[in-house]
Protein backbone atom coordinates (compact mmCIF):
# COMPACT_ATOMS: atom_id res chain seq x y z
CA UNK A 1 0.00 0.00 0.00
CA UNK A 2 1.00 3.31 -0.86
CA UNK A 3 2.24 5.44 2.10
CA UNK A 4 2.81 9.24 3.14
CA UNK A 5 6.16 10.28 1.50
CA UNK A 6 6.73 13.23 -1.10
CA UNK A 7 10.82 12.60 -2.21
CA UNK A 8 9.88 9.91 -4.98
CA UNK A 9 7.45 8.45 -7.10
CA UNK A 10 8.68 5.24 -7.32
CA UNK A 11 6.35 3.05 -5.11
CA UNK A 12 3.33 4.46 -6.97
CA UNK A 13 4.13 3.74 -10.61
CA UNK A 14 4.81 -0.57 -10.09
CA UNK A 15 3.34 -3.01 -11.96
CA UNK A 16 2.55 -5.91 -9.63
CA UNK A 17 1.90 -9.76 -10.45
CA UNK A 18 -0.52 -12.30 -9.25
CA UNK A 19 2.24 -13.86 -6.88
CA UNK A 20 3.06 -10.40 -5.16
CA UNK A 21 -1.06 -10.15 -4.70
CA UNK A 22 -2.07 -13.01 -3.34
CA UNK A 23 -0.27 -12.17 0.16
CA UNK A 24 -2.58 -9.25 0.60
CA UNK A 25 -5.83 -11.54 1.07
CA UNK A 26 -8.42 -10.87 4.13
CA UNK A 27 -6.94 -12.41 7.47
CA UNK A 28 -10.30 -11.95 9.58
CA UNK A 29 -8.63 -13.48 12.66
CA UNK A 30 -11.24 -15.63 13.17
CA UNK A 31 -13.30 -13.09 13.65
CA UNK A 32 -16.13 -14.09 10.82
CA UNK A 33 -18.26 -10.52 10.68
CA UNK A 34 -20.51 -9.84 6.92
CA UNK A 35 -17.61 -7.30 5.92
CA UNK A 36 -15.23 -10.17 6.19
CA UNK A 37 -17.51 -12.54 4.11
CA UNK A 38 -17.91 -9.45 1.50
CA UNK A 39 -14.61 -8.84 1.05
CA UNK A 40 -13.70 -12.77 0.88
CA UNK A 41 -16.41 -12.49 -1.49
CA UNK A 42 -14.47 -10.01 -3.72
CA UNK A 43 -11.17 -11.11 -3.48
CA UNK A 44 -12.11 -14.75 -4.90
CA UNK A 45 -13.44 -13.12 -7.92
CA UNK A 46 -10.87 -10.52 -8.44
CA UNK A 47 -8.13 -13.04 -8.13
CA UNK A 48 -9.61 -15.75 -10.55
CA UNK A 49 -9.65 -12.86 -13.15
CA UNK A 50 -5.73 -12.00 -12.23
CA UNK A 51 -5.07 -15.40 -12.60
CA UNK A 52 -6.16 -15.43 -15.74
CA UNK A 53 -3.23 -13.29 -16.40
CA UNK A 54 -5.01 -11.48 -19.05
CA UNK A 55 -3.70 -8.87 -21.10
CA UNK A 56 -5.33 -5.48 -19.85
CA UNK A 57 -6.92 -4.22 -22.98
CA UNK A 58 -9.68 -1.09 -23.23
CA UNK A 59 -12.69 -2.61 -25.21
CA UNK A 60 -13.39 0.97 -26.38
CA UNK A 61 -15.66 -0.29 -29.60
CA UNK A 62 -17.90 -2.03 -27.23
CA UNK A 63 -18.26 0.63 -24.71
CA UNK A 64 -18.65 3.44 -27.23
CA UNK A 65 -21.79 1.43 -28.90
CA UNK A 66 -23.47 0.50 -25.37
CA UNK A 67 -23.01 4.43 -24.76
CA UNK A 68 -24.28 5.42 -28.20
CA UNK A 69 -26.91 3.15 -27.87
CA UNK A 70 -27.81 3.83 -23.86
CA UNK A 71 -28.66 7.94 -25.52
CA UNK A 72 -31.76 6.31 -27.28
CA UNK A 73 -32.66 3.59 -25.16
CA UNK A 74 -32.35 2.67 -21.34
CA UNK A 75 -33.59 -0.53 -19.91
CA UNK A 76 -36.30 -0.89 -16.96
CA UNK A 77 -33.97 -0.77 -14.65
CA UNK A 78 -33.32 2.92 -15.50
CA UNK A 79 -36.69 4.01 -14.16
CA UNK A 80 -35.90 4.82 -10.51
CA UNK A 81 -33.59 7.50 -12.54
CA UNK A 82 -36.47 9.26 -14.47
CA UNK A 83 -35.43 12.66 -11.75
CA UNK A 84 -31.87 12.52 -12.96
CA UNK A 85 -32.16 12.88 -16.57
CA UNK A 86 -29.52 15.30 -16.75
CA UNK A 87 -27.08 12.82 -14.61
CA UNK A 88 -27.87 10.33 -17.61
CA UNK A 89 -27.35 12.75 -20.50
CA UNK A 90 -23.68 13.93 -18.40
CA UNK A 91 -22.69 10.18 -17.68
CA UNK A 92 -22.93 9.61 -21.40
CA UNK A 93 -21.63 12.22 -23.08
CA UNK A 94 -18.49 12.50 -20.92
CA UNK A 95 -17.65 8.62 -21.43
CA UNK A 96 -17.95 9.36 -24.92
CA UNK A 97 -15.69 12.34 -25.05
CA UNK A 98 -13.11 10.45 -22.45
CA UNK A 99 -13.15 7.84 -25.06
CA UNK A 100 -12.79 10.69 -28.31
CA UNK A 101 -16.02 9.96 -29.52
CA UNK A 102 -18.03 12.92 -31.17
CA UNK A 103 -21.50 12.56 -32.52
CA UNK A 104 -23.57 13.83 -35.02
CA UNK A 105 -24.36 17.69 -34.61
CA UNK A 106 -27.83 17.04 -34.62
CA UNK A 107 -28.14 14.87 -31.70
CA UNK A 108 -26.47 17.52 -29.58
CA UNK A 109 -28.35 20.06 -31.02
CA UNK A 110 -31.80 17.78 -29.63
CA UNK A 111 -29.80 17.07 -26.32
CA UNK A 112 -29.46 21.05 -25.57
CA UNK A 113 -33.29 21.44 -26.26
CA UNK A 114 -34.19 18.56 -23.78
CA UNK A 115 -32.11 20.07 -21.18
CA UNK A 116 -33.63 23.41 -21.94
CA UNK A 117 -37.17 21.98 -21.29
CA UNK A 118 -35.63 20.75 -17.69
CA UNK A 119 -34.72 24.24 -17.43
CA UNK A 120 -36.99 25.96 -14.39
CA UNK A 121 -37.66 29.54 -15.32
CA UNK A 122 -36.03 30.44 -11.34
CA UNK A 123 -33.03 29.11 -12.18
CA UNK A 124 -31.34 25.97 -12.33
CA UNK A 125 -32.61 22.62 -13.98
CA UNK A 126 -34.75 19.78 -12.42
CA UNK A 127 -34.51 16.13 -13.01
CA UNK A 128 -36.47 16.04 -15.61
CA UNK A 129 -39.09 18.47 -18.05
CA UNK A 130 -41.09 20.05 -15.18
CA UNK A 131 -39.34 18.68 -12.00
CA UNK A 132 -38.17 21.16 -9.68
CA UNK A 133 -34.64 22.79 -10.07
CA UNK A 134 -32.26 20.84 -8.16
CA UNK A 135 -28.06 21.47 -7.83
CA UNK A 136 -27.00 17.83 -8.53
CA UNK A 137 -29.23 18.08 -11.56
CA UNK A 138 -28.16 21.02 -12.19
CA UNK A 139 -24.22 20.50 -11.86
CA UNK A 140 -24.92 17.53 -14.84
CA UNK A 141 -26.74 19.90 -16.97
CA UNK A 142 -24.32 22.39 -17.30
CA UNK A 143 -21.90 19.72 -17.63
CA UNK A 144 -23.64 17.96 -20.25
CA UNK A 145 -23.90 21.53 -22.35
CA UNK A 146 -20.60 22.43 -21.58
CA UNK A 147 -19.38 19.03 -23.33
CA UNK A 148 -21.56 19.59 -26.52
CA UNK A 149 -19.78 23.41 -26.59
CA UNK A 150 -21.55 24.55 -29.14
CA UNK A 151 -23.02 28.39 -29.07
CA UNK A 152 -26.65 26.95 -28.77
CA UNK A 153 -25.46 24.81 -25.72
CA UNK A 154 -23.95 27.65 -23.86
CA UNK A 155 -26.61 30.18 -24.37
CA UNK A 156 -29.20 27.45 -23.00
CA UNK A 157 -27.89 28.60 -19.50
CA UNK A 158 -29.49 31.11 -17.96
CA UNK A 159 -27.26 32.66 -16.15
CA UNK A 160 -28.85 35.53 -14.66
CA UNK A 161 -31.77 33.08 -13.14
CA UNK A 162 -28.99 30.78 -11.99
CA UNK A 163 -27.92 33.37 -9.59
CA UNK A 164 -30.66 33.81 -7.90
CA UNK A 165 -31.16 29.61 -7.87
CA UNK A 166 -27.79 29.68 -6.25
CA UNK A 167 -28.45 32.39 -3.96
CA UNK A 168 -31.61 31.27 -2.72
CA UNK A 169 -29.61 28.11 -1.61
CA UNK A 170 -27.23 29.66 0.38
CA UNK A 171 -27.21 29.08 4.43
CA UNK A 172 -26.28 31.56 6.74
CA UNK A 173 -23.74 29.20 7.66
CA UNK A 174 -21.94 28.95 4.31
CA UNK A 175 -23.53 25.56 3.38
CA UNK A 176 -25.53 25.23 0.17
CA UNK A 177 -28.69 22.88 0.45
CA UNK A 178 -29.40 21.26 -2.69
CA UNK A 179 -32.95 22.40 -3.62
CA UNK A 180 -35.69 24.44 -2.05
CA UNK A 181 -36.13 23.09 1.49
CA UNK A 182 -33.83 20.29 1.16
CA UNK A 183 -30.80 19.19 2.69
CA UNK A 184 -27.29 20.89 2.88
CA UNK A 185 -24.57 18.61 2.18
CA UNK A 186 -21.23 19.18 0.87
CA UNK A 187 -22.26 17.84 -2.67
CA UNK A 188 -24.25 21.01 -2.26
CA UNK A 189 -21.34 23.42 -1.63
CA UNK A 190 -19.21 21.63 -4.74
CA UNK A 191 -21.97 21.80 -7.35
CA UNK A 192 -22.94 25.48 -6.85
CA UNK A 193 -19.50 26.44 -6.91
CA UNK A 194 -18.57 24.74 -10.73
CA UNK A 195 -21.59 25.41 -11.94
CA UNK A 196 -21.01 29.20 -10.54
CA UNK A 197 -17.28 29.23 -12.05
CA UNK A 198 -18.07 27.58 -15.21
CA UNK A 199 -20.49 30.16 -16.39
CA UNK A 200 -18.93 33.08 -15.03
CA UNK A 201 -21.60 33.62 -12.49
CA UNK A 202 -19.42 33.10 -9.31
CA UNK A 203 -19.32 35.99 -6.51
CA UNK A 204 -17.57 36.54 -2.83
CA UNK A 205 -21.43 37.13 -1.56
CA UNK A 206 -23.34 34.26 -3.20
CA UNK A 207 -20.37 32.10 -0.87
CA UNK A 208 -20.08 33.46 2.08
CA UNK A 209 -18.84 31.85 4.91
CA UNK A 210 -18.96 28.45 2.62
CA UNK A 211 -15.06 27.52 2.62
CA UNK A 212 -15.29 27.74 6.69
CA UNK A 213 -18.13 25.61 6.78
CA UNK A 214 -16.12 22.93 4.34
CA UNK A 215 -13.86 23.31 6.53
CA UNK A 216 -15.72 22.00 9.18
CA UNK A 217 -16.34 18.69 7.16
CA UNK A 218 -13.28 17.25 7.33
CA UNK A 219 -12.98 14.84 9.60
CA UNK A 220 -10.68 13.06 12.38
CA UNK A 221 -9.88 11.03 9.59
CA UNK A 222 -8.68 12.93 7.00
CA UNK A 223 -10.86 12.68 4.63
CA UNK A 224 -14.44 14.56 4.47
CA UNK A 225 -18.25 14.06 5.16
CA UNK A 226 -21.25 15.46 3.95
CA UNK A 227 -21.65 17.83 6.44
CA UNK A 228 -19.49 18.52 10.29
CA UNK A 229 -19.80 15.36 11.72
CA UNK A 230 -20.39 12.89 9.38
CA UNK A 231 -18.27 9.81 8.32
CA UNK A 232 -15.32 10.47 5.71
CA UNK A 233 -16.25 9.50 2.37
CA UNK A 234 -14.19 9.23 -1.38
CA UNK A 235 -17.08 11.59 -2.95
CA UNK A 236 -17.51 13.91 -0.30
CA UNK A 237 -13.46 14.39 -0.24
CA UNK A 238 -13.79 15.26 -3.81
CA UNK A 239 -16.01 17.77 -3.46
CA UNK A 240 -14.41 18.87 -0.50
CA UNK A 241 -11.01 19.35 -1.33
CA UNK A 242 -12.43 20.72 -5.36
CA UNK A 243 -14.95 23.18 -3.60
CA UNK A 244 -11.86 24.56 -1.21
CA UNK A 245 -9.54 24.94 -4.73
CA UNK A 246 -12.28 26.68 -7.05
CA UNK A 247 -12.68 29.14 -3.40
CA UNK A 248 -8.77 29.57 -3.46
CA UNK A 249 -8.47 28.25 -0.08
CA UNK A 250 -6.71 25.63 0.36
CA UNK A 251 -4.58 26.11 3.28
CA UNK A 252 -8.22 25.24 5.15
CA UNK A 253 -6.98 21.93 4.62
CA UNK A 254 -5.25 19.58 6.86
CA UNK A 255 -3.32 17.80 3.95
CA UNK A 256 -1.27 16.04 5.56
CA UNK A 257 -4.24 14.17 7.15
CA UNK A 258 -6.10 13.93 3.87
CA UNK A 259 -3.01 12.24 2.13
CA UNK A 260 -2.65 9.54 5.18
CA UNK A 261 -6.51 8.83 4.61
CA UNK A 262 -6.46 9.27 0.72
CA UNK A 263 -3.47 6.97 -0.10
CA UNK A 264 -4.70 4.10 2.25
CA UNK A 265 -8.28 3.75 0.30
CA UNK A 266 -6.27 2.26 -2.50
CA UNK A 267 -6.98 -1.58 -1.66
CA UNK A 268 -3.93 -3.60 -2.34
CA UNK A 269 -5.07 -6.64 -3.90
CA UNK A 270 -8.18 -5.18 -5.88
CA UNK A 271 -5.98 -2.35 -6.89
CA UNK A 272 -9.20 -0.02 -7.08
CA UNK A 273 -10.40 2.75 -4.20
CA UNK A 274 -12.73 1.89 -1.14
CA UNK A 275 -15.34 4.87 -0.65
CA UNK A 276 -14.74 4.57 2.96
CA UNK A 277 -13.01 2.65 5.39
CA UNK A 278 -13.57 -1.03 6.23
CA UNK A 279 -16.03 -0.76 2.71
CA UNK A 280 -15.43 -2.99 -0.20
CA UNK A 281 -14.11 -2.03 -4.00
CA UNK A 282 -15.83 0.08 -6.29
CA UNK A 283 -15.06 1.10 -9.91
CA UNK A 284 -16.88 4.18 -9.70
CA UNK A 285 -14.45 5.58 -6.57
CA UNK A 286 -11.74 5.70 -9.69
CA UNK A 287 -12.65 8.97 -10.29
CA UNK A 288 -14.10 10.06 -6.68
CA UNK A 289 -11.92 9.06 -4.71
CA UNK A 290 -8.93 8.50 -7.26
CA UNK A 291 -9.59 12.11 -8.52
CA UNK A 292 -8.27 13.73 -5.17
CA UNK A 293 -4.51 13.13 -6.02
CA UNK A 294 -4.10 15.20 -8.84
CA UNK A 295 -5.21 18.22 -6.48
CA UNK A 296 -3.20 17.16 -3.58
CA UNK A 297 -0.59 16.80 -6.30
CA UNK A 298 -0.52 20.56 -7.43
CA UNK A 299 -1.02 22.22 -3.74
CA UNK A 300 2.01 19.69 -2.91
CA UNK A 301 4.11 21.30 -5.81
CA UNK A 302 2.70 24.62 -5.16
CA UNK A 303 4.11 24.37 -1.68
CA UNK A 304 7.41 23.02 -2.28
CA UNK A 305 8.32 23.32 -6.75
CA UNK A 306 11.60 21.09 -6.20
CA UNK A 307 9.95 18.43 -4.92
CA UNK A 308 10.77 15.38 -7.51
CA UNK A 309 6.98 14.01 -8.06
CA UNK A 310 5.59 13.15 -11.63
CA UNK A 311 2.96 11.10 -10.51
CA UNK A 312 0.11 10.76 -8.31
CA UNK A 313 0.48 9.21 -4.56
CA UNK A 314 -1.29 6.25 -5.63
CA UNK A 315 -0.56 2.90 -7.81
CA UNK A 316 -1.24 3.81 -10.90
CA UNK A 317 -0.90 1.24 -12.84
CA UNK A 318 -3.07 -1.22 -10.13
CA UNK A 319 -5.67 1.18 -10.87
CA UNK A 320 -6.03 1.05 -14.19
CA UNK A 321 -5.29 -3.48 -13.62
CA UNK A 322 -8.54 -3.26 -11.68
CA UNK A 323 -10.76 -1.51 -13.94
CA UNK A 324 -9.54 -3.00 -17.64
CA UNK A 325 -9.43 -6.89 -16.15
CA UNK A 326 -12.13 -6.67 -13.52
CA UNK A 327 -14.64 -3.83 -14.47
CA UNK A 328 -15.02 -4.38 -18.08
CA UNK A 329 -18.52 -6.12 -19.21
CA UNK A 330 -18.41 -8.08 -21.87
CA UNK A 331 -21.11 -6.34 -23.96
CA UNK A 332 -19.88 -3.10 -23.59
CA UNK A 333 -19.93 -0.41 -20.62
CA UNK A 334 -18.10 -0.75 -17.33
CA UNK A 335 -19.43 -2.07 -13.47
CA UNK A 336 -18.52 -1.43 -9.98
CA UNK A 337 -16.81 -4.65 -9.66
CA UNK A 338 -17.27 -8.28 -10.89
CA UNK A 339 -20.35 -9.90 -10.71
CA UNK A 340 -22.16 -6.69 -10.20
CA UNK A 341 -23.75 -4.86 -13.26
CA UNK A 342 -23.08 -2.81 -16.55
CA UNK A 343 -24.77 0.41 -15.87
CA UNK A 344 -23.69 4.15 -17.49
CA UNK A 345 -23.07 6.08 -13.67
CA UNK A 346 -19.90 3.09 -13.61
CA UNK A 347 -19.50 3.04 -17.17
CA UNK A 348 -18.30 7.29 -16.58
CA UNK A 349 -16.69 7.48 -13.50
CA UNK A 350 -14.81 4.40 -14.07
CA UNK A 351 -13.37 5.79 -17.36
CA UNK A 352 -12.85 9.01 -15.50
CA UNK A 353 -10.49 7.11 -12.97
CA UNK A 354 -9.05 5.62 -15.61
CA UNK A 355 -8.01 9.43 -16.94
CA UNK A 356 -6.74 10.26 -13.74
CA UNK A 357 -4.40 7.07 -13.27
CA UNK A 358 -2.96 7.40 -17.21
CA UNK A 359 -2.73 11.43 -17.40
CA UNK A 360 -0.08 12.30 -14.66
CA UNK A 361 2.30 14.60 -14.87
CA UNK A 362 4.86 11.72 -16.64
CA UNK A 363 1.82 10.03 -18.56
CA UNK A 364 1.47 6.58 -17.41
CA UNK A 365 -0.90 4.00 -19.77
CA UNK A 366 -0.76 -0.12 -18.47
CA UNK A 367 -1.10 -2.07 -21.64
CA UNK A 368 -1.01 -1.04 -25.12
CA UNK A 369 -0.80 2.64 -25.29
CA UNK A 370 -2.49 2.89 -29.30
CA UNK A 371 -5.50 1.40 -28.05
CA UNK A 372 -5.79 2.19 -24.01
CA UNK A 373 -4.95 5.84 -24.11
CA UNK A 374 -7.94 8.14 -22.86
CA UNK A 375 -8.43 11.42 -23.12
CA UNK A 376 -7.23 14.07 -19.96
CA UNK A 377 -9.61 15.61 -17.70
CA UNK A 378 -9.88 18.33 -15.29
CA UNK A 379 -10.47 16.20 -11.83
CA UNK A 380 -12.25 19.47 -10.14
CA UNK A 381 -14.84 19.69 -13.02
CA UNK A 382 -14.50 15.83 -13.89
CA UNK A 383 -14.87 17.34 -17.34
CA UNK A 384 -12.20 16.67 -20.38
CA UNK A 385 -9.41 19.32 -20.56
CA UNK A 386 -10.07 21.03 -23.87
CA UNK A 387 -13.96 20.99 -22.95
CA UNK A 388 -13.19 23.49 -19.70
CA UNK A 389 -10.76 25.61 -21.49
CA UNK A 390 -13.21 26.19 -24.29
CA UNK A 391 -16.34 27.16 -21.96
CA UNK A 392 -14.21 28.74 -19.92
CA UNK A 393 -12.89 31.16 -22.60
CA UNK A 394 -16.62 31.85 -24.08
CA UNK A 395 -18.03 32.17 -20.86
CA UNK A 396 -15.27 34.95 -19.49
CA UNK A 397 -16.47 37.23 -22.58
CA UNK A 398 -20.01 37.71 -20.73
CA UNK A 399 -20.41 40.01 -18.34
CA UNK A 400 -20.31 39.45 -14.28
CA UNK A 401 -23.85 38.55 -12.99
CA UNK A 402 -23.61 39.90 -9.98
CA UNK A 403 -21.36 43.12 -10.28
CA UNK A 404 -22.89 44.25 -13.86
CA UNK A 405 -26.23 44.02 -11.70
CA UNK A 406 -28.22 41.82 -14.38
CA UNK A 407 -29.63 39.86 -11.74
Amino acid sequence: MCSVKYETDNDFTMSRNYTDILKYQINDEGCKTTSSTEQKKVEKNVLLLYKLNKEPILDRYKHTEFLKKSLIYLTTPYECLDSSRPWLCYWILHSLQILNERLEDKIYSNIVKFLSKCQSRNGGFGGGPGQLPHLATTYAAVNALYIIGTKEAYEAINRKALVRFLMSLHGEDGSFSMHYDGEADIRGAYCALTVAKLTNTFSPEIFKDTARWIQRCQTWEGGFGGCPGMEAHGGYALCGLASLVLLGETDLCNLKSLIRWAVNKQMILEGGFQGRTNKLVDGCYSFWHGGIFPTIHAILLKQNPTLNMKHWLFNQHALQEYLLICCQDSDGGLLDKPEKSRDVYHTCYALSGLSVAQNSECPLITGPQDINSVKPIHSVYNLELSTVMNGLAYFKLLPDTVNNKIV
